[in-house]
């Protein structure tokens, strides 16, 4: 097996003909299952140009036998340009070694290459083993007309037809030009494998691009080089919504390796083109050290601030919400009548994406054309916006998808591929747009920060009778910047339940970060139902168990389990796995504890017991997590699932432990990985232990649901080592000691 970075020409959308839905899928495919590219063909015919044989946009077979597979979506390092091909070749029976897998551009035969919210697997599989499929049954087609035997009596395998009963076999490549010119058929009479026959689903492969990244050969945005590529870096205000400096540009045009030096207007808000001055150079080192020269004035936001947006929150938590999202029973009197009530203030800082990679992305402007080579998670929305915001037709721009350095949903604004665009356009040269870590973390459009005051009861059988949330977080037009959903668990299972939320109106950007919403209400609500299975003196694991009872799938599913209901049954199974395999009670000497925590979100169920050990001078260390995780009915690729999970537990006790950003004058203070750190390995998890529980569901993603457990389990492990609860984050921010109810605690 062997990869390419981009396809061998552009597809023609009129070569396509698009297939409307899968039989018993219900699942609209979007694009194409019949392509003639790198040239037209005749339609019906599913030959191209070259002479190989394509019956679909995302596979190709030429005639000396190179099988190359589409990668449609873009890859951050959540392994889809290897799974996702995966999926074709299971279907169409080759072996992984023969295959060439090759980047897509950004194209619409191609359909939805949306890479976030746990989606490519969820979207695309189903719709691939058909693709997968229909090439097989194609290719068996042409070598039974070849044999001149029955179609039944021939099977495909490792890249090959056979003939049961004569034990002839053709290879593919032999059937190549037959198979091209045989009719596509309908989608809904192709059969598929059945998962028991998976040969190579399942199983661990290797990521494609692995050989090019641990030997440094070019690969990433950052990588990408052109004949004659200049480099930029642009200069914003140091506030969103601040004006672009007056400057003596001739004087910075002076500068040793300048090429050119501007302003451009904003045109797109603080997430589009924001004013600033464009420097562009003979390298990346003349373009930042010219940087130097400029003085960004700070106006705008001035006045807001991390101290001022706490303290409006705390006024707002003591006031009747803004927006009621769910109101049942009766809380008041059931607080009242309540054997134990907790309250408690939750809160936690906005926090920057920091993938390894900067954004970047390189343009060239040329023949009224302009292409762009850029990481963007969300390719077709970076088109649409350059092409808005710089009056460009779509059809003008043409989009090369490169492999990203990381994302974290960092890559679903577009705000450097637009300024990028607009700096091409003023050059007559390629131009690497190329943003600094300082550049990063002041201008992110970072997860948003926010407080819940909760008060929760329970009665004289520990029972949870009522839970009241009231939810502050920033955002605008009294909508805040990460939701809570009134159908959010435990909302359906207490009697007495609000929800509520206020907002706290703000101009600063803020964007998605791994696992949006989740990753902060998990922490919240996991957190404070340990506090209250505490109160009510029962085990936490019993407590939660009983607290989801024993109903069946529950409907709706709530904003960040994307309308799929609530499985019950799904949720016991981890959370009761993830304690067996955890030895949930066992005996832990002084100092040391285990939490549990469980959360659905984007499709899949999560559930992690952690072990931590806390030292008697506040030392915190994380010595195991164990996570079970219910994603469907199948793992695709072995291998990086559990690198997606492994990952998750690692990104979510960075963010948990140091990370935040602080807001003075409107801008941010944190600037580079100094005094914005990151977790180190010393401090990673001594054992993690990743198990999946197969359900019959269809498969969904996996690079959201197992970060929203990891802070609730160790907060709460934190608790029963220490007596101590972690109601602010980071965690770096609670002195942490011995003592008080609940250190070295069994359950």
């Amino acid at each position: 097996m062997t990869t390419s970075s981009s396809p061998g020409g552009r597809l023609r959308r009129r070569s396509f003909l698009a297939v409307s839905a899968v039989a018993g899928s219900g699942l609209a495919l979007g694009y194409a299952m019949r392509a003639a590219a790198p040239g037209p063909a005749a339609a019906g015919s599913a030959a191209a140009a070259d002479g190989s044989f394509r019956p679909s946009a995302l596979i190709r077979i030429s005639h000396t036998g190179v099988v190359t597979l589409v990668a449609k979506q873009m890859e951050v390092g959540q392994g889809v340009k290897t799974s996702l091909p995966m999926i074709l070749a299971e279907e169409l029976e080759v072996d992984w070694q023969q295959v060439l897998v090759e980047q897509a551009d950004l194209d619409e035969a191609y359909g939805d290459q949306f890479s976030g919210a746990s989606r490519s697997t969820r979207v695309n599989y189903q719709a691939l083993r058909v693709m997968g499929a229909t090439a097989r049954s194609m290719l068996i087609s042409a070598a039974a007309q070849a044999l001149g035997v029955p179609e039944g009596e021939c099977h495909a395998a490792h890249g090959s037809v056979h003939h049961t009963r004569s034990g002839r076999s053709l290879a593919y490549a032999a059937l190549v030009a037959r198979a091209a010119r045989l009719p596509v058929p309908d989608a809904r009479t192709v059969a598929l494998k059945h998962p028991r026959d998976f040969k190579l689903i399942g199983t661990g492969v290797g990521g494609v691009d692995n050989p090019a990244i641990v030997s440094g050969r070019p690969l990433y945005g950052m990588d990408l080089r052109l004949p004659g590529m200049l480099y930029a870096v642009y200069e914003r205000s140091p506030v969103p919504t601040g004006a672009a400096p007056v400057v003596d540009l001739a004087a910075v045009r002076a500068l040793p390796g300048v090429q050119q030096a501007f302003a451009l207007g904003g045109v797109g808000g603080a997430r589009g083109l924001r004013p600033g001055v464009a420097i562009v150079a003979s390298s990346t080192w003349a373009a930042f050290k010219a940087r130097r020269q400029l003085q960004m004035p700070a106006t705008g936001l001035a006045q807001e601030s991390t101290a001022g947006h706490a303290e409006a929150a705390m006024k707002l938590l003591q006031q009747p919400a803004h927006t009621v999202l769910r109101q049942d029973g009766n809380l008041d009197r059931a607080l009242a009548e309540a054997a134990h009530r907790v309250e408690a203030i939750y809160a936690y800082p906005p926090i920057a994406h920091a993938a390894m990679e900067p954004p970047n992305c390189t343009a060239h402007f040329h023949d009224g054309m302009l292409e762009l080579w850029t990481t963007s998670q969300s390719p077709a929305w970076a088109r649409d916006n350059v092409s808005t915001q710089l009056g460009l037709p779509k059809e003008r721009i043409h989009l090369h998808i490169v492999r990203g350095g990381g994302a974290f949903g960092r890559g679903l604004s577009s705000d450097y591929v637009v300024e990028a665009a607009a700096i091409a356009m003023r050059c007559d040269a390629p131009v690497k747009l190329v943003w600094s870590r300082e550049d990063d973390l002041r201008h992110d459009h970072p997860r948003a920060g926010g407080w819940h005051r909760l008060r929760g009861g329970v009665d004289a059988q520990g029972r949870l009778v009522a839970w009241h949330d009231h939810y502050v977080s920033v955002g605008r037009n009294g909508k805040p910047d990460v939701p809570l959903e009134g159908q959010e668990f435990p909302a359906r299972w207490v009697p007495h339940c609000t929800l509520a939320h206020s907002v706290i109106d703000s101009a600063l950007p803020t964007g998605a970060w791994r696992a949006p919403g989740a990753n902060v209400h998990a922490w919240v609500i996991q957190s404070f139902i340990d506090e209250l299975a505490h109160a009510a003196g029962r085990d936490p694991l019993e407590f939660r168990l009983a607290l989801l009872g024993d109903r069946q799938e529950m409907r709706p599913g709530g904003l960040f389990n994307r309308g799929e209901g609530y499985g019950v049954a799904r949720m016991r199974r981890v959370l009761q796995a993830a304690a067996e395999r955890g030895r949930w009670g066992r005996p832990l000497p002084r100092g040391q504890g285990q939490g549990l925590a469980f959360h659905a979100s984007y499709g899949g169920y999560a559930a992690q017991l952690a072990e931590v050990t806390v030292s008697p001078e506040g030392r915190l260390r994380v010595d195991r997590v164990v996570c079970v995780c219910d994603v469907g009915s199948q793992i695709v690729n072995a291998s990086g699932a559990m690198a997606q999970v492994e990952g998750a537990i690692h990104d979510g006790l960075s963010a948990m432990w140091a990370q935040e950003l602080t807001l003075e004058g409107g801008r941010v203070v944190q600037s580079n990985l100094h005094d914005y750190p990151l977790l180190r390995m010393a401090d990673a998890p001594a054992r993690i232990e990743v198990h999946f529980i197969a359900s019959d569901h269809p498969v969904s993603g996996l690079g959201e649901p197992a970060l929203p457990p990891v802070a609730p389990a160790v907060c709460n492990a934190i608790f029963r080592a220490t007596g101590q609860r972690v109601r602010q984050l980071p965690l770096s921010r609670n002195p942490l000691a011995w003592g008080g109810a609940g250190a070295g605690a069994t359950s």
